[in-house]
């Protein structure tokens, strides 16, 4: 309103509030030609994915309410981290898809690792020329201060019971064999990010983008990861007409502690 006092004539001013009473009065003439809903829930992630227990919460704010003739977009911000918690958010936005509720990945910035773990799950991917997709890999890594403690005569006891309880360890003497199993965990776990991958994008040539890498957007689409360029703005913009536009959010309530 600010851009159109300022920007638009007297008489252009006039005939806006007129339209806009006449759309009002129309709307409620005729309640069930309201415009489907547009919800929009934003997931900034960090290693951890500490934030999908509150996407949880919103997503099941949104499927008590929406229906199938509107629509989610979930703009998505993460470096990647834990399999077990970006698992758990792929899941979570794997209920909407499951519940006939059109659902579009937004990511502007970047959705590496999990974060595209998480994307890949929608029906479209929208993201930004620049933006980073990928990697589809996996990475474990630790330091190991054993000689250091031999050094300082201190001793390190651990006892297990099964013989891969415990691989590679941070304290203790590493083996081959110790190194030899992490590395068949880590295997095993990047098959089975890739087979998420090539279910939910099926256009995917998964052996030629599962290498670890990532990508710029405009590289991504030639490799299918994702579905157009352009931004989460540009898309809420092109669709305003068209749908009611909500964003959804989730605030943990804190104590005074917390806050400072």
């Amino acid at each position: 309103r600010m851009m159109e006092e300022k920007t638009l004539t007297k008489d252009q001013l006039k005939q806006i509030k007129k339209d806009q009473k006449s759309d009002k009065k129309e709307n409620k003439q005729n309640k069930k030609s309201a415009k489907p809903r547009m919800f929009v829930i934003r997931f900034k992630g960090d290693m951890q994915a500490n934030q999908v227990s509150s996407l949880a919460k919103v997503v099941n704010a949104v499927l008590l309410c929406a229906s199938k003739e509107d629509q989610v977009l979930a703009c998505i911000e993460s470096p990647g981290g834990c399999v077990h918690g970006y698992g758990l958010g792929a899941s979570q936005l794997k209920r909407i898809v499951d519940a006939g509720i059109p659902l579009t990945a937004a990511i502007d910035k970047v959705a590496a690792s999990g974060g595209y773990m998480m994307a890949c799950v929608a029906n479209t991917i929208i993201s930004a020329p620049f933006a980073i997709i990928g990697s589809i890999g996996v990475v474990a890594q630790l330091p190991n201060f054993n000689r250091w403690l031999k050094s300082k005569n201190i001793d390190f006891e651990q006892l297990t019971a099964g013989d891969y309880k415990r691989t590679l360890t941070m304290f203790g003497e590493n083996t081959d064999a110790d190194r030899e199993k992490m590395q068949d965990d880590i295997n095993e776990t990047h098959e089975l990010f890739k087979q998420h991958v090539a279910i939910n994008r099926v256009t995917v040539d998964i052996d030629k983008v599962a290498t670890g890498e990532h990508w710029y957007g405009t590289q991504a689409l030639e490799l299918n990861l994702v579905d157009g360029i352009t931004t989460s703005d540009q898309y809420l913009l092109d669709h305003r007409k068209t749908h009611r536009v909500f964003l959804i959010d989730h605030k943990e309530k804190t104590n005074l502690k917390q806050r400072l």
